[in-house]
This record gives structure tokens, sequence and C-alpha cells, in this order.
């Protein structure tokens, strides 16, 4: 090896070895579900929309809308989902079907690892069905947050753009982990799209996806609970020369 070609290769070698800002934010991201009651400024809410608008949408649709929640209207809110979680979860559907009515096998145990595990570490058995919809009743207060998103979407549009939307959400979690806050997105809060469209009057065009919790973590870290795949289990290289 050359010189030159040493000096490249350890100039590579130290640029990926040195932390990345990037890197660390997405790695040091995670599911809050246990917020401190900390305010958050309207203008910091701003501020995180205003870089999230940036992600990526086919022909530049944008085809997102976000209602930011908090005071009283937010109780409201919650106020009128839990009522319906506890008296009438059975009349309530979501407009969109999140997962597959019949799971491939490796996905499926997934969600039974996803399961275990989280039910698991707040002690509560797989076979507990009311303690399940105590957890699944915190959605509904947004774990205590002081900030809720209500992400809608155009229902006239097709799939593509809900990939869009999906790079959008994203965006917003990383921007509010960028200003050392935490979030939560929660699909739960499509089930009760009847109950939130009068309330934030959502014109019928738009379909209720699923809501995001923003605010300070009462733990600003722990330790990953959820394993994740590794690249061989997804990512095919083809055309690399070792």
């Amino acid at each position: 090896m050359s010189a030159p070609e040493a000096a490249v290769m350890a100039i590579e070698e130290a640029r990926v070895a040195a932390p990345n800002p990037i890197d660390e934010t997405l790695t040091s991201r995670f599911a809050c579900r246990a917020f401190c009651d900390a305010p958050v400024a309207r203008q910091t809410i701003e501020e995180i929309l205003r870089v999230a608008r940036y992600a990526p949408s086919g022909a530049n649709i944008q085809p997102w809308h976000v209602y930011v929640l908090t005071g009283e209207i937010k109780r409201s809110v919650s106020a009128a989902l839990l009522e319906a979680h506890e008296t009438a979860r059975d009349d309530h559907v979501s407009e969109y079907k999140y997962y597959a009515s019949d799971l491939p096998d490796r996905y499926l145990r997934r969600r039974q690892e996803f399961g275990r595990l989280f039910y698991g570490s707040l002690g509560i058995h797989q076979a507990d069905a009311e303690g399940r919809s105590r957890q699944t009743a915190k959605n509904y207060s947004f774990f205590g947050a002081p900030v809720g998103l209500i992400v809608t979407i155009d229902r006239r549009l097709e799939v593509g753009s809900w990939l869009d939307l999906g790079m959008f959400v994203q965006n917003v979690m990383l921007a509010a982990a960028g200003r050392g806050l935490q979030s939560c997105p929660q699909e739960t809060f499509a089930k009760y799209h009847r109950i939130l469209r009068p309330l934030l009057s959502i014109p019928a065009e738009q379909m209720v996806v699923c809501g995001i919790s923003v605010g300070k973590a009462r733990v600003q870290s722990q330790d990953r609970l959820m394993p994740r795949a590794d690249i061989d289990e997804f990512a095919t290289f083809l055309g690399f020369e070792d």
C-alpha cells in the first residue's frame, strides 16, 4: 500500500470511528412511555415541524397535516378517548389496516417477541387482558407528555404518499430528539377517529393516521428493550469488491 493510500485509509478509519451526532440521535431515540410534565413551548414545536417538513415526498406533494394539542384541548381529547376505551372500545376501528391478517413467520415471531418483552418489562402477564388494557389506556393521556400531535393524511392519496408521511413522522421524532425531547408514535389514536374528528374539526377528506406524544422523558436514556435485526437479515449487497 502506498503512502497516499495509507493516508486516505487512516482518514477514513478516523472518520468512521469518530462519534457522529446524527447516528447518536438515531440510536438514542426511543419510544417514550413516561414523560414528565415540564412544558414544551409552542416555539419549540414550531421549530421541530419547520425542520420535519423537509422530509422527501414524491413530486413535493407533502401529504401531511398535524394537529398540535396542549392544555385544555389535550385534556378534553384525552378524557373523551379514555371514556371510549373504557366503555365502548369494540365500537371503534381504524380506517386503515396496520397489520396483515396473516403475518409471515419472521414478522409474527418479532411481534410475539415484542409482546413478551414489552409487557414482561411492565410485569404484565401475556394473558392479563385487563392489565394490557390499562397499559393501552395510557396512550390516550399521551403518556403524560405536555404536547400531543394528531397526524392525518388526505384519504384521496395513494400508498406512495403514506411512505412520504412515514418519513415526515420520523423527521418529527428526530428533530424532537435533537432538542433534548423524546417522543412516542401511537397508531392507536387512529382507532378513535370518529371522536377526534369533531373535537379537532378534522375535515372529512383527512384520515387520522397516528398520534405522537412529545415532551421531556422522565428518564433521559434507557437500555434498548427491543432488539434489532442485524443487517445480514435485511440487506443484500451486490457489486461490492472485498
